[in-house]
């Protein structure tokens, strides 16, 4: 998972930008945290296409984007060709990659504690536009992509000001971006759904990987059922049971369990920890679950295995 720091660190190493040029001067962490950036004047320090990962972030994120560019969640691709409104919350994984350096537009990201419930009355995971499930898209006009515009370089001229109030005129230029795009009718037409089952797939295959193997009696699984893997991706329990059924004749329960048992072999062979460490490593809380756990997918005890 991504957060702030990966964010701002990845920009500097792309861009060549020293950390006091990315941060505003000065920042106060009690109110949360807020920045806005300009696409164009990043892409102009940049050589090549940044790239961001499928991942979850923990900052919520608004990005006017002005370009072509393919961003990809769980169950969806979604191809933008000129201009558009995003909306990204910590809930939902994504990935965002241009499809040239001719990219402009804005972004801000901010954390809950900067626009929070106490402050403004708006509970951000309440809100339709931040929910999973949701269409976090909205293609734009020209013209409204213009009034776009000029609300985030009203949020880049006060963040670099000196008005002490300058942070609730902020709040106020965010609430405006988020009741805009709750106005408008998210893009639709420009998602994939015939490669939705697939692509789910590969993305629990490829997250299911990122948690082995295990190197030492301190790491221990994250993630460890359906349910773990199901919140993570954004996606209901029973669609992800479906894609991993039609993709590889198994349910996400079996699919876990086979690679479970792999690992668990190896650690048996390979190393000298004991039973109980490594049922501990592989997510069971009692030696006895593991234990009977690995006997039914394996025909042995994990001693017998051993020897």
């Amino acid at each position: 998972m991504e957060n702030l720091e990966d964010l701002y660190k990845t920009i500097e190493k792309d861009t060549s930008l020293g950390m006091h040029e990315i941060l505003p001067a000065d920042i106060n962490k009690d109110i949360g945290h807020f920045n806005v950036f300009s696409v164009k004047e990043l892409m102009q320090r940049t050589k090549k296409k940044p790239i961001r990962p499928y991942d979850k972030r923990t900052y919520y994120k608004i990005n006017l984007i002005n370009g072509r560019v393919r961003t990809e969640y769980a169950d969806k691709v979604i191809d933008i060709e000129h201009k558009a409104l995003l909306f990204a919350s910590p809930k939902i994984p994504y990935s965002w990659c241009p499809k040239d350096l001719n990219q402009e537009g804005y972004f801000c990201v901010f954390t809950s504690d900067f626009l929070n419930s106490n402050r403004n009355n708006v509970g951000l995971d309440s809100l339709p536009i931040f929910k999973p499930g949701g269409y976090p898209v909205f293609f734009l006009s020209d013209d409204e992509a213009d009034g776009v515009e000029l609300i985030f370089k009203k949020m880049q001229a006060e963040i670099g000001s000196y008005y002490p109030y300058k942070y609730d005129l902020i709040r106020n230029y965010m609430l405006e971006l988020i009741h805009f795009g709750q106005k408008l009718q998210p893009s639709t037409t420009s998602y994939i759904p015939n490669k939705s089952l697939e692509r789910v797939s590969s993305l629990f295959i490829e997250l299911l990987e990122r948690q082995f193997p295990i190197n030492s009696r301190n790491q221990q699984l994250q993630l460890r059922s359906a349910k773990d893997y199901a919140e993570r991706l954004s996606v209901h329990v029973n669609y992800l049971n479906k894609a991993l059924k039609e993709n590889t004749g198994k349910t996400t329960t079996e699919v876990i369990g086979n690679r479970v048992v792999q690992e668990a072999k190896m650690l048996l062979k390979q190393t000298d920890w004991s039973v109980s460490e490594i049922a501990h490593c592989l997510g069971f809380e009692e030696i006895s679950y593991f234990s009977g756990f690995f006997k039914k997918q394996a025909l042995l005890t994990p001693l017998q295995f051993r020897s």
